[in-house]
């Protein structure tokens, strides 16, 4: 693996929205989706999609975690690898309704979190902070046939002394109002890892494109951000050049990392 950057945090990116990261003592993998090229993804509602790319790492090269971040249950997100492979103790920090269904997976320390709710985890000094923030996955209808997404702001301090390290993970969210709050709450993020890819179901637009992924940049204005989420699966209608051109004509206080999957951004807390 290849890196970049500098700092005492890491994101490896896997693929998809999957992505390593390292926070001082704590490993935390996000939406662990394994599927390899060619094979397909369900979706629900008999939507289905096939994948385009393979993933950096597999569940045998996984590191012990200490917890999963799941944004929502779409099989894209949470495949039937994950399902069979990943340790069922870890603790899985999702929305309440992906969680009953991790639970009669046999994953008993799924965790369902409402919005602006918040789990913690501590090692010694240091200590791990998830907080659940607002979503949508779509709007009227589509958002109907869809399920429950949230956003999540991993907060780490190395003691309670310690200027903590934020990573706000967007999940697949639409740009919309109620994602102001984020940057009122949390106004100096470290890293955004944000979904784009404009995936379309039925017609509707129901992950960020690359216009919506810059309207959320200058919104909550990170240090630094990384996409993931644009060309792994079929239903990915926009690809990532769009959001490139976009982010090479404005004048962002961001800056964006491109990830190739494999490679590594080294991050810390924003001076």
């Amino acid at each position: 693996m290849s890196a970049a950057g500098s700092g005492n945090c890491s994101i490896t990116f896997v693929g998809t929205a999957t992505t390593l990261l390292r926070l001082g003592e704590f490993t935390v993998l996000t939406d662990p989706n394994f599927l390899h090229r060619g094979q397909w993804a369900y979706l629900g509602k008999g939507l289905v999609t096939r994948r385009r790319t393979e993933p950096a790492l597999s569940i045998d090269d996984l590191p012990d975690l200490d917890a999963v971040v799941l944004s929502h249950l779409h099989g894209d997100h949470f495949d039937r690898i994950a399902r069979r492979g990943l340790d069922r103790t870890t603790p899985v920090m999702t929305t309440p309704k992906a969680a009953g269904r991790l639970r009669t997976f046999g994953f008993g320390e799924a965790v369902g979190m409402r919005t602006w709710t918040q789990q913690t985890i501590v090692k010694g000094d240091a200590s791990l902070v998830a907080v659940s923030l607002p979503a949508r996955h779509s709007f009227g209808f589509v958002e109907r046939l869809l399920p429950p997404v949230m956003g999540t702001l991993l907060e780490y301090r190395r003691s309670q002394a310690a200027r903590p390290v934020r990573i706000y993970l967007s999940g697949d969210t639409l740009f919309y109002d109620d994602l102001e709050e984020i940057g009122k709450q949390f106004p100096s993020i470290d890293l955004a890892v944000v979904h784009l890819g404009g995936t379309r179901v039925l017609g509707a637009l129901v992950s960020m494109d690359g216009p919506q992924g810059i309207d959320l940049l200058r919104l909550l204005r990170p240090r630094t951000a990384v996409p993931v989420h644009y060309d792994d699966y079929g239903v990915f209608k926009t690809p990532l050049t769009e959001f490139r051109a976009l982010v090479r004509a404005e004048a962002l206080s961001t800056e964006v990392r491109y990830l190739d999957r494999g490679q590594q951004h080294r991050f810390g807390p924003t001076d």
